[in-house]
């Protein structure tokens, strides 16, 4: 079957009530039939149920689908896609271990890589994602651990993935990708060299900011040691927040069309307006990763960014005049959201690294959602022309 029917077909075996849709597994443990099966299971002979810390069919089906659409081998869920890219890293690196990170990720990554890895002697060097040179220079021996979100949040930043996995080429080195902005509907790292792609699937694989989730997919010998330590610490997906985000598969691919369709439509209309700097999308012939955008992603994805012209101040005026857009800091729901990430999102950087991500006063993005496309350039454009 084509990964559009799986993410819908693929569930738990039905019981004997004959159910249509999944039931929720709200248990957090699981009985045994005897103290023989009960041993057997927790031995790894055979397999089952233990504790829904360990596993749970709710979460088995969300995982098998992510790892279906992704083209993984293996993969594990957490309670927050923050969880899930901490947990790559602890899962898998020592003291001593050094780690290349893009300049431009989320913030709270930034802060994991500065603040608290950096603790137990790991340490980081940090690159211009566009620039090959500058990861290959970067690579010493112990370096064990690659890591970079593309298209990145908030600047729309790409990778050339291939590339990239290239340069690690014989080296112990795991590339880990935040497949977040793309989802795998627009790209399938793990299919242009990555060993690991990230999610937070409380933006797009949800779809209506409802609940929190995260995963890991890749190559089974990794999330094996990365499911030790998840084991074991606990950052566990809820039962329900698994039955919410594998129903919300079922129309991943139809949304994430809608959501670039919408995207592309608004980036064009914006284009030139007078209170705009700039306006930023993927598959805008004017971004300087334009080729790339077209050779790795499917479509352009459901985030633009616009830079209003006098910074702050004006960004909170054109924030007062919309009418219907939300105001938030989540992104990748049905609902179109304006988010300010110089202050928010982002706002624990210094000036100078925001400078170099291109987060600048006046940057606002815009998570483009599936209203009607003339309301969301009507709403915006009245606003802007406020200014």
């Amino acid at each position: 079957m084509k990964k559009q029917t799986q993410s819908i077909r693929i569930q738990v075996p039905k019981s004997h009530h004959r159910e249509h849709s999944v039931p929720l597994y709200l248990t957090s443990s699981f009985t045994f039939e005897d103290a023989k099966q009960s041993k057997a299971v927790f031995a790894d002979e055979i397999e089952g149920n233990i504790y829904s810390r360990f596993m749970n069919p709710n979460v088995d089906e969300f995982v098998s689908k992510m790892c279906v659409l992704e083209n993984a081998e293996d993969g594990i869920a957490f309670s927050t896609g923050m969880a899930a890219i901490f947990a790559s890293m602890a899962g898998l690196l020592k003291s001593g271990d050094h780690i290349i990170a893009s300049k431009a990720l989320f913030g709270s990554a930034i802060q994991i890589l500065t603040k608290i890895t950096a603790k137990w002697g790991i340490e980081c060097t940090f690159v211009t994602g566009s620039d090959l040179g500058a990861w290959k220079s970067a690579i010493k021996p112990n370096t064990k651990f690659m890591f970079c979100e593309s298209p990145s949040n908030p600047g729309l930043e790409l990778i050339d993935i291939q590339a990239l996995s290239d340069l690690k080429a014989g080296k112990d080195i795991v590339l880990a990708v935040d497949n977040c902005f793309a989802t795998p509907i627009l790209q399938t790292p793990l299919d242009m060299g990555a060993d690991l792609v990230i999610h937070s699937a409380t933006k797009f694989i949800d779809g209506q900011g409802r609940v929190l989730g995260g995963i890991i997919c890749g190559k089974k010998e990794l999330i094996q040691e990365i499911r030790f330590f998840a084991r074991h610490t606990g950052p566990s997906l809820s039962p329900f927040n698994a039955w919410v985000l594998s129903k919300s598969l079922e129309l991943l691919d139809l949304r994430m069309q809608k959501h670039s369709e919408n995207a592309m439509a608004l980036a064009l209309a914006l284009d030139g307006h007078k209170a705009l700097n700039s306006v930023n999308y993927p598959f805008l012939p004017a971004h300087p990763q334009y080729e790339l955008a077209k050779k790795q992603m499917k479509y352009g994805g459901g985030i633009i960014t616009i830079d209003i012209k006098g910074g702050f101040e004006k960004v909170n005026t054109f924030s007062k005049h919309l009418k219907f857009i939300t105001i938030s800091s989540n992104l990748g729901d049905s609902r179109t959201i304006m988010t300010h990430p110089g202050s928010t999102t982002h706002s624990k950087l210094s000036v100078e690294d925001k400078a170099e991500v291109g987060i600048t006063d006046g940057l606002v993005r815009i998570s483009v959602g599936l209203e009607h496309i003339d309301d969301l350039i009507e709403d915006i454009t009245q606003a802007l022309n406020k200014l």
